[in-house]
């Protein structure tokens, strides 16, 4: 399946690590290979971008109105733009389906390999925001999707700043539940192999800890010497605990080194992007398709007990007037009884008994006891099929008892 469904890859990163300019990149990279890619773009702040977006959130909203409207800072900007798109991810994914489909009018033309997504630079406003699971349960739920973190390599330099970068890459991990790649960007600056020594090798990361703690430099500028910054014995012992804790979770990860000025390293980067999109087929599908057949059961389980509650209610009122009747029926004293169609009726019963056999065994049928609940139960259920639900009741959408009322009234 993964190699027939386009893989869709998002580009997080704290600001300034070079997502818009990596994005131009491996857009520009996959033109080149006759591949173009879709591109979707979801920062709603960014003036320009230096490629052309298929899908972006700017035509459907105004940021600067947005603030205004609302009365919002910028963050709180970003936020709400991305929660109103959200309300119309049904129709960002029906585009998605439709453009990746092949065309029946133009059979010689490449499918759409690629799905490219940037994000806002507050990474923080996207991974933890309801809209930002809501997106990416979506496009996971449709294509093999993979997460691309993208790393600012110089300033990652410093002990203190990369081990913060692999802490924000583990709780990435861990909130999306999808495959992610460690992108170390601007490589024309600094290369990331000292990265990469860190990552697989704790002794070498112990001694840069201990470089930076000897030269004063530990916990201040990133590559800087000579007594700048300082720190302090705790946070030196607290790096040296979370590198210990983190080295299986590195064990895990593809860790791809890029320049996104000269183009070094795409082409590693798209053979990491295959081999995650193959891991996501393998390991992350079968996971979310179970966390999707358990919300199901809950969601089937919460409208069963919905309508037995329901059900038990109807069923209370309907023999309320019974009981009434039969406490009314005893005369006052003092008074006359007066004829009741009851009373006539048990008088033309005594002339005529194979009526009254016949009335009793209607009665039986009739009775709440034994048709009630099937009538109510049919009628609800036909009441959910006039919204296109399925005939023994069960749908994805949610219930609405308001429109079984109605239906109920105009029975």
């Amino acid at each position: 399946m993964a190699d027939s469904l386009p893989v869709a890859v998002v580009c997080v990163g704290m600001a300034g690590s070079g997502k818009t300019t990596f994005m131009q990149r491996i857009n520009s990279h996959l033109h080149t290979k006759k591949a173009p890619p879709y591109v979707i773009n979801l920062d709603p702040a960014v003036h320009k971008v230096p490629f052309d977006s298929n899908i972006d959130i700017r035509d459907s909203l105004d940021y600067k109105e947005v603030m205004k409207e609302y009365n919002l800072g910028p963050n709180g900007g970003i936020l709400t733009s991305l929660n109103i798109f959200a309300t119309k991810i049904d129709q960002v994914m029906s585009i998605l389906e439709k453009r990746t489909k092949p065309n029946p009018e133009t059979p010689n033309a490449k499918p759409i390999r690629n799905i490219i997504v940037d994000t806002p630079g507050q990474i923080e406003v996207f991974v933890w925001s309801a809209s930002g699971s809501i997106l990416l349960d979506s496009l996971a739920s449709t294509f093999p999707t993979v997460i691309a973190y993208i790393i600012d390599t110089p300033r990652s330099s410093s002990t203190s700043t990369f081990m913060s970068n692999m802490l924000y890459a583990c709780s990435i991990l861990y909130k999306t539940k999808l495959p992610i790649i460690l992108v170390f960007n601007k490589t024309d600056v600094k290369d990331a192999g000292f990265a990469k020594d860190w990552m697989t090798d704790f002794e070498t990361f112990q001694a840069a800890l201990k470089r930076e703690e000897d030269n004063g430099s530990f916990g201040g500028v990133e590559g800087a010497g000579g007594g700048i910054g300082g720190g302090s014995g705790y946070m030196g012992s607290l790096l040296n605990s979370m590198s210990l804790m983190l080295e299986e979770f590195y064990r895990h990860l593809s860790v791809v080194g890029v320049s996104s000025m000269t183009g070094l390293g795409v082409t590693e980067f798209f053979n990491a992007v295959h081999e995650k999109a193959e891991e996501y087929e393998r390991d992350y599908k079968p996971e979310l398709v179970r966390r999707q057949q358990e919300r199901q059961k809950q969601k089937e389980s919460k409208r069963g007990k919905e309508l037995g509650k329901l059900m038990k209610d109807m069923n209370v009122a309907s023999t309320a007037p019974k009981l009434s009747k039969d406490t009314s029926d005893s005369p006052t004293p003092g008074k006359d009884p007066i004829d009741s169609i009851s009373d006539m009726e048990s008088d033309e019963d005594l002339h005529n008994p194979n009526r009254n056999s016949d009335a009793s065994t209607d009665e039986d049928d009739d009775s709440p006891s034994n048709g009630i609940g099937e009538g109510l139960t049919k009628r609800y259920l036909e009441a959910l099929a006039d919204d296109g639900r399925l005939a023994d009741g069960q749908s994805t959408q949610n219930n609405s008892f308001a429109r079984y009322l109605r239906a109920s009234s105009r029975s």
